[in-house]
């Protein structure tokens, strides 16, 4: 079976068409700039160099059907035909307390992800687009749609529900939802296979540390908490969103400076965070460049960082009553040496202790803890695209 993957932002869709048979990647691409000027498409074939195509990309179908030109095209292409592609798994960022787990689409489902629009605005439309820009070109082709929030939806009511009357959630869903749910299930279920122990034994703790960063509380294979909240701009400081804050911010904000809720949203999660703090970047690898050439704001900025994850952890093990394993995944928790050996510094009272030597490593899968140290550390790249796949398979093998 050769599943295609796809991730639809408003203006730019990732994809990856995976042979199941041995998950080897066939291609994986990105098309940027979609319904503006200046739209191109990156394909990287397995087996030639990539190409770049430059022309209009008017919406999500265009770019799809370009995305299946590229595959199928003689001298980069990697199937003959799209009959090739017998399944497609979509990327969907909030399924609210509809999908519990990845589900086969259909209308009824479709019309479930509207209802969802509301609290991911910004992230669902594209989604449905995507969906319905592969049913328009590939009708027929099963489709099944992974969620984001998915693997959150076994937090208990205590760590979900915010201190508001009872009636903020039922009427409009506001509770903690989480998010980047695929890559702390991923690296949770490859921590478990590199100790040797069944999921279900091991109380994990998953740092998924990029641009955007959430830490999740992973006990005997369930999600119990997560940083991330009602909406991605809870729990950690991150490249441009603010994190944790006080909520009568905003309100303040509004009042001194005049903006109204929108300005306030732009400057919570786009002017924040890292990039807010150190004036210097979003890019933890240019606060870290900044930082050793004596610049102070971007030191602070790296200790807040730091310090928020660090903090976190605490509170996970604390509310897991222990933890076996730890694990960083994502741009920042795979890359940075500096910034994980930062983070389990003063982490020693939980018998912590990573090698220096072996967490000198980046993207690739390596445990980095001492030999002894009663925690296990480890370093897991993600791998949100083979999940999606994985689970598209899985329902579809069953129709």
């Amino acid at each position: 079976m050769k599943v295609l993957v796809i991730n639809c932002g408003s203006s730019s869709l990732k994809y990856q068409l995976i042979d199941m048979r041995d998950e080897q990647v066939l291609a994986k691409g990105l098309v940027e700039r979609i319904g503006l000027d200046g739209a191109f498409l990156t394909h990287y074939p397995y087996n030639s160099a990539k190409k770049v195509f430059r022309q209009d990309i008017p919406d999500h179908k265009c770019a799809i059907g370009l995305v299946i030109d590229a595959l199928t095209a003689s001298g980069h292409g990697v199937i003959s035909s799209m009959d090739e592609i017998n399944a497609v798994g979509h990327r969907v960022v909030h399924g609210a307390e509809k999908f519990k787990s990845s589900v086969l689409v259909t209308e009824e489902m479709l019309a479930t992800m509207e209802e969802c629009v509301e609290l991911a605005p910004l992230h669902n439309p594209p989604n449905i687009m995507g969906i319905r820009a592969c049913q328009g070109l590939m009708p027929g082709v099963p489709q099944v749609g992974v969620f984001d929030t998915a693997f959150h939806q076994t937090m208990p009511a205590y760590a979900f529900l915010y201190g508001l009357p009872y009636e903020a959630y039922e009427r409009y869903g506001i509770r903690k939802y989480g998010f980047h749910g695929t890559s702390h299930r991923y690296v949770a279920e490859i921590a478990a296979s590199m100790i040797g122990r069944p999921k279900e034994d091991i109380r994990i703790i998953t740092c998924h540390l990029g641009n955007g960063a959430s830490v999740a509380a992973v006990k005997f294979g369930r999600s119990i908490d997560t940083s991330m909240g009602f909406t991605p701009l809870e729990g950690l400081v991150m490249g441009t969103r603010c994190g944790d804050i006080d909520p009568a911010i905003p309100a303040f904000l509004m009042k001194k400076t005049g903006m109204d809720s929108s300005a306030v949203d732009s400057y919570l999660n786009k002017k924040s965070g890292l990039l807010g703090i150190s004036g210097v970047s979003s890019d933890l690898r240019d606060i870290e460049e900044a930082a050793m050439a004596g610049n102070e704001r971007a030191q602070i900025a790296i200790d807040i960082f730091a310090y928020n994850v660090r903090k976190y952890i605490g509170a996970y093990v604390a509310a897991m009553g222990g933890v076996d394993a730890i694990v960083f995944t994502a741009g920042v928790g795979e890359n940075s040496i500096v910034m994980r050996a930062k983070i389990c510094s003063g982490l020693e009272y939980l018998g912590l202790t990573i090698d220096p030597v072996f967490n000198n490593v980046r993207g690739q899968a390596q445990e980095i803890s001492s030999v002894g140290s009663r925690v296990r550390v480890f370093v897991i790249p993600t791998n949100e695209e083979l999940v999606i796949a994985r689970d598209t398979r899985d329902i579809v093998e069953h129709l």
